[in-house]
């Protein structure tokens, strides 16, 4: 364990096995459709990766990312919401399926899931690896839920603090002086 790290969270194996279940749930939605996967850069790419592997041939999967932010280096919401890097396609007439590493205040999602709305998508779904309800300012509705949790801040398996820790291959909890002023 990271010696910044208070706590494993979940563990690889307990990812890679709620991932798989996903993508299952995921796969039966989606029969026979195209879907445009939308990755949320940076910290739902390794989720993303590994979601879209566990999602079967039954579905016609497409890869797009975007980039918002509300938080910058902080650890709360500024409750700006700014594009970073948008999509590369059009996603017009398509379902589209979001993956984010994590719903905290909801503000980037709610934005971000009704932009995706406006641009004229036939459907948009959410899938998140993490919910933290305690802490929602937005109502944002998550389809696909990996794990629910208590307002803890973690980090791992893409999640970060400040650019660091995304490397890690469990969700941890950060020690709170790593993160405090």
């Amino acid at each position: 364990m990271h010696q910044d790290v208070k706590e494993i969270l979940y563990t690889p194996k307990q990812l890679a096995a709620r991932v798989t279940e996903l993508g299952r749930d995921i796969s039966r939605d989606y029969k026979g459709e195209s879907v445009v996967l939308v990755g949320v850069l940076k910290g739902a790419i390794v989720f993303f990766t590994d979601l879209a592997r566990a999602i079967d041939d039954t579905v016609n999967v497409s890869f797009d990312f975007i980039s918002c932010s509300s938080y910058g280096n902080s650890t709360t919401s500024t409750g700006v919401v700014r594009i970073l890097k948008d999509l590369d396609r059009s996603v017009e007439g398509k379902h589209v399926l979001v993956v984010e590493d994590i719903v905290d205040t909801g503000t980037t999602l709610h934005y971000l899931l009704d932009n995706l709305r406006a641009r004229g998508a036939k459907s948009v779904r959410l899938a998140a690896l993490l919910n933290k309800p305690d802490r929602r300012k937005m109502d944002v509705h998550v389809d696909y839920v990996g794990f629910v949790i208590p307002d803890y801040f973690v980090v791992g398996y893409g999640l970060d603090f400040a650019e660091r820790y995304r490397h890690l291959p469990y969700i941890g909890i950060l020690k709170e002086e790593m993160y405090q002023d």
